[in-house]
């Protein structure tokens, strides 16, 4: 059965990038161990959340096939005798806690498999390596020409995006690079569109595109086929890597950390920031811009995975930019990302928190005043520059082009409409979805609000004036009903002024007297 000829199996409905959260609940103790029961949730809805059971071993493998990345993280240590004891069982309930915290906020740990397979192994269940291998075995039945040299394990960091290098028969000593991946949540053209606009990437000719030999797609997944470089990527350059290691080991903990020269700083940025206009001017959706998805090839920077957009894939700054409403456009995700790149290139290492409030040294000021334009909280709020806007600024503008390569990419009409309309949903689906993160932080806010210690006290001083309001009132209307007793009472006996023996008058103390009651009394009325 050829590649294409697969059954359609749909595309995958589940965004890998939406952050998962975990609370431990509780603990049970049973005769030999201890589990913990921990909720896990995804994104910003309680609705959308289960429980998992986890014992302190299965922690402890977890930390184990992490160690790849070099981080120290935070897993209480191994206690063989006392481990029962309930005082230490509720320390080390504290430990997890603090443990799962950082491997659910950390960037890298937090979107690789072995967390979601840890945390949501419903969702993650499935042995993705052995679906690829499936497909491009298929593939090669319909291809020959093509062989696998080997798996490239885990060199990038999507769950469901897998990668082999190649060798072609009649050229065994040069190597490519296959990429599989399943068709993602913003898949929104039509089958034939797509199949159409995958195989057309192969045509496209740019000085800063890197060439695409092959590329297919069938209903449910699609295989690209490019020249592999020993040299790596851009994020490799920055961190010293070798390309062919795991992400986890090459990007989670860099030994030395080192920005680039300025001068590789302004080239690089110019280039990219040339490229990604060629494509909003093509109407062509990119929104996947990072240091590992641009190649070197000699001092030119090239850039990776147009594909990605087509196939409906997340982009890997999407928890990121997901916050802040603004950031509404796949042009405006693709200036934030921008921002992510320069911030690397500048100082070795992603920024440590998003909106940035202060920037370390630069080496220009103009470099911190793009860095400031896109990345902190201001920018964020009022709006950011376009692309051709930070091409005008200093940073890049004298920035001096030698490549004279014409770029050449021609979308035909119709499939340009078919982009457009694709575009436009991935971006509804994304306003839709800060929209849901904007609610749950105002509830968030003012449940915090209402509960802080400022607010419960403001509370209370409300209800003591509120309850002495009452007590006040009260007590006047329990006098004047006194009063109005007494009054009927005695409207049957004589007059005080008649009969000297008559008792002395009620206290007229409580008792409102209206200006009819306060008039003289006439003589004629007097017995």
């Amino acid at each position: 059965m050829a590649f294409m000829e697969k059954p359609p199996a749909g595309k995958v409905l589940l965004d890998d990038t939406v952050p998962l959260t975990a609370q431990i609940e509780a603990s049970q103790s049973l005769h030999s161990h201890t589990e913990y029961i921990i909720r896990v949730q995804r994104g910003v809805s309680a609705e959308n959340s289960w429980q998992i059971v986890r014992r302190y071993s299965d922690f402890d493998l977890l930390n184990n096939s992490l160690q790849i990345s070099t981080l120290s993280l935070p897993l209480p240590p191994k206690k063989l005798i006392g481990n029962m004891e309930r005082e230490f069982i509720a320390e080390r309930q504290k430990g997890l806690q603090a443990y799962l915290d950082v491997i659910t906020t950390h960037h890298i740990l937090s979107n690789c498999e072995l967390v979601k397979k840890f945390l949501d192994p419903n969702s993650y269940s499935v042995n993705y390596t052995e679906i690829a291998l499936q497909h491009v075995s298929m593939f090669f039945r319909s291809e020959p020409k093509w062989e696998v040299v080997e798996p490239l394990k885990d060199i990038g960091w999507r769950i469901r995006k897998k990668y082999f290098l190649m060798k072609t028969k009649n050229q065994p000593k040069e190597r490519l690079m296959l990429s599989w991946a399943d068709l993602g949540p913003d898949k929104y053209l039509s089958d034939k569109d797509l199949q159409y606009a995958v195989k057309l990437l192969s045509s496209c000719s740019h000085p800063y595109i890197y060439k695409i030999t092959f590329a297919t797609a069938n209903e449910s997944s699609a295989l690209v086929i490019r020249p592999f470089s020993e040299k790596g990527t851009l994020k490799d350059l920055i961190y010293k890597a070798k390309p062919k290691d795991p992400f986890l080991k090459k990007y989670c903990n860099p030994k030395k950390i080192q920005g680039l020269e300025l001068q590789q700083i302004k080239t690089y940025g110019r280039q990219i920031l040339e490229v990604l206009k060629f494509l909003h001017e093509k109407g062509f959706p990119y929104g996947h811009l990072h240091s590992a998805n641009v190649m070197l090839d000699g001092d030119t920077c090239k850039l990776l995975d147009l594909e990605n957009s087509l196939l409906g894939l997340p982009s890997f700054y999407r928890s990121y930019f997901s916050q802040f409403r603004k950031i509404n456009t796949l042009e405006g995700v693709d200036v934030h990302c921008f921002g992510h790149l320069l911030y690397e290139m500048t100082y070795g290492r992603p920024p440590d928190t998003i909106p940035v409030d202060s920037f370390p040294p630069a080496p220009s000021v103009f470099v911190a005043s793009v860095l400031e334009s896109i990345l902190t909280c201001e920018a964020m709020k009022n709006g950011m520059p376009t692309v051709s806007r930070l091409l005008q600024m200093p940073l890049f503008s004298d920035v001096l082009l030698t490549n004279s390569e014409k770029p050449q990419f021609k979308i035909p009409t119709k499939l340009k409409e078919a982009l457009k309309i694709s575009k436009e949903c991935i971006e509804k689906r994304l306003t839709e979805e800060q929209k849901l993160i904007h609610q749950h932080r105002r509830l968030t806010r003012a449940q915090s609000h209402h509960g802080s210690e400022e607010e419960k006290k403001k509370r209370k001083i409300l209800a003591r004036k509120k309850s002495k309001r009452s007590a006040y009132e009260s007590g006047e209307e329990h006098s004047a009903k006194y009063s109005n007793s007494n009054n009927s009472a005695g409207s049957g006996a004589s007059s005080p002024l008649t009969s000297p023996s008559s008792p002395t008058p009620p206290s007229t103390a409580g008792i409102k007297f209206t200006a009819s009651d306060l008039l003289p009394i006439p003589f004629n009325t007097l017995s």
